[in-house]
């Protein structure tokens, strides 16, 4: 195992932050409300959209052959944000009404996110980048800053190696884009080592996954954000209840997935891929800066990585202030 394997192996263990999740849900009685989640009342895309300031309005679009539901606001050069499992679009809440005074905002539910639609394949992250792309163009724009997060990070990564020309720069958030260092994952944590990135072999299971988790997508939601967060107050109640519903049907829960099955040709397409050379911005929580420190460098001409300190994984909700200064100090 490269030092970088065990340097991201060991970051990821270290995003497990609580214990005994589960056993207090129930307590609470969080299983009814786990099993309301994804009902009606929660509120739709549009509704979310007119309640963020900066004239943000809820629209779709059909590109590379399927149909991708974005929100945008603002003026300016197009900054595109790309949110990651198991959330959506909404994710950027807090950093967009102020991102929106100097850029025209679009933040897109990836194709099987969300208002996104749900095709049975493309999953990989160059169909994904693709589906991007072809957005950009049909909204008029040459070039634009893309910025994404957990498997948002991997398309924003792609879109940059393989429409060069269509990259004014490229920000990762807490994940860098698929490498051979994911084969390395033990299936158990070793001693010392609270949690292993159980997801990612939970995602590759064919059907099981949609019989498990359809109505029940609560739990799942709860339980990342309980446990790769700081601080779990910092996406409250009403948020992970609409990540739920986002999530709640068996043919979202099927497409959540392969972005995950993707992987194995995910990591063969980077092989193809030169050093990106549109300048490269890596915002680390505390447990994965030093794994982007480590990688990104070798993966692009002008790198710089950021720390955001008091965040876990999910950085632009739980320190929104500090993604914008170092997006708004980086974009220019």
């Amino acid at each position: 195992m490269t030092e970088n394997s065990r340097s991201f192996l060991n970051r990821r263990s270290m995003l497990t932050l609580g214990a005994g999740a589960a056993a207090a849900l129930v307590a609470s009685g969080g299983i009814a409300e786990a099993a309301q989640a994804g009902q009606p009342g929660t509120p739709g895309d549009a509704e979310l959209a007119r309640s963020l300031p900066g004239g943000f309005r809820s629209e779709y679009a059909q590109v590379n052959g399927v149909r991708l539901h974005y929100v945008a606001g603002g003026r300016g050069e197009p900054l595109i944000l790309v949110p990651g499992w198991p959330e959506t679009w909404w994710q950027y809440r807090r950093i967009m009404p102020t991102l929106a005074k100097r850029y025209r905002v679009i933040a897109v539910d990836l194709r099987g996110m969300g208002g996104s639609g749900k095709p049975q394949g493309g999953y990989d992250k160059k169909t994904m980048a693709r589906d991007i792309f072809e957005l950009v163009r049909s909204l008029g724009y040459r070039k634009a800053h893309i910025a994404g997060h957990d498997i948002g990070a991997m398309v924003a990564f792609s879109f940059a190696a393989n429409h060069p020309d269509a990259t004014k720069t490229v920000t990762l958030m807490d994940v860098s884009h698929p490498d051979e260092s994911l084969y390395q994952i033990p299936m158990l944590a070793p001693p010392g080592q609270p949690v292993n990135v159980w997801w990612f072999a939970f995602n590759q299971v064919a059907t099981l996954p949609e019989q498990l988790l359809a109505g029940r997508s609560r739990f799942l939601i709860d339980w990342m954000l309980d446990h790769l967060t700081a601080d779990p107050a910092s996406v409250g109640d009403r948020d992970r209840a609409i990540y739920a519903a986002a999530y709640d049907r068996p043919d979202a829960i099927r497409a959540g997935n392969g972005y995950y099955q993707a992987f194995g040709k995910d990591i063969e397409d980077q092989k193809a891929y030169g050093k990106i050379t549109a300048p490269m911005l890596g915002l680390g929580s505390e447990f994965n800066y030093d794994y982007l420190a480590a990688v990104l460098p070798s993966k692009a001409t002008d790198v710089r990585v950021r720390k955001i300190s008091g965040s876990g994984h999910f950085v632009a909700e739980e320190q929104p202030k500090t993604v914008i200064d170092e997006l708004q100090t980086f974009l220019g």
